[in-house]
């Protein structure tokens, strides 16, 4: 028995990666799962990866876009009966460097894509019954360790987090109790996304990690799964550091 046997799940940003390790923990803890992204191919890659339509289907999209996010809700509920979880891992950072030398229509973007997406996907999935249910509703949103104090280059990037994870705060408080809103704050994890931090000199990065290496996405992915359990039945509103120690060094 998985802890997530007979649940409905959509995951966005999930070709690859954190959303892919991901979507593969919450079927194979007996999930069924909607997976999203930009590009067809890289999600039929996905699919066929998690074993296949009878665990997991695919829509393409953009992330930020309302008949996107309509289409998948209404996937979830035609092909596997419903939606009991959400994990909103979609996010951009078109930009480094000084926050002043950002152009104003790309922080836009930024802030579309990471905070007011996240909002609108969880809007329309309560509206579409999540929580509903005997065993109500669970969202999880992939925020950052960015978010959570100053960071330099990425700016903008860190301010779009430090936002994702208020808006698990007021959405985990209003939501309660028919459904849990809760995030995780990754440190460097070795995806593709993330492989311009590390792949100069891994070792290097990883030395600043007191466990002594980068995060995998499996290492998101477990605490993700917990979030969404009903081990988790009584954590709202929290979001937990999934970091290898990173931010526990003393400033010099």
């Amino acid at each position: 028995m998985g802890i997530h046997d007979g649940s409905v799940a959509i995951v966005t940003g999930a070709s690859r990666g954190i959303g892919l390790g991901i979507a593969t923990r919450l079927v194979a803890e007996g999930a069924r799962v909607v997976v999203t992204a930009r590009k067809p191919d890289a999600l039929a890659a996905a699919v066929s990866s998690l074993g296949g339509e009878e665990y997991a289907v695919a829509c393409a999209g953009n992330a930020a876009d309302p008949a996107h996010q309509d289409e998948a809700i209404a996937l979830a509920r035609s092909r596997f009966g419903g939606l009991d979880v959400l994990v909103n891992n979609t996010g951009i950072n078109p930009v480094y460097g000084p926050i002043l030398d950002v152009e104003v229509e790309i922080v836009r973007k930024v802030l579309d894509t990471n905070v007011v997406a996240a909002f609108a996907w969880v809007q329309k999935a309560v509206a579409a019954g999540l929580g509903a249910g005997e065993r109500g509703g669970a969202v999880v949103n992939v925020a950052s360790i960015a978010g959570l104090r100053a960071s330099g280059p990425l700016g903008w990037y860190g301010i779009s987090k430090a936002a994702l994870v208020h808006l698990t705060t007021e959405l985990g408080f209003q939501l309660a109790p028919a459904v849990r809103v809760n995030a995780v704050a990754p440190g460097v994890v070795k995806t593709r996304f993330a492989e311009a931090l590390y792949a100069a000199d891994e070792a290097s990065t990883a030395a600043a990690y007191p466990m002594a290496r980068l995060g995998m996405p499996d290492d998101v992915a477990g605490a993700v799964s917990f979030l969404l359990s009903r081990d988790a039945g009584w954590i709202t509103g929290q979001t937990i550091v999934v970091d290898g120690g990173v931010t526990l060094g003393a400033a010099l």
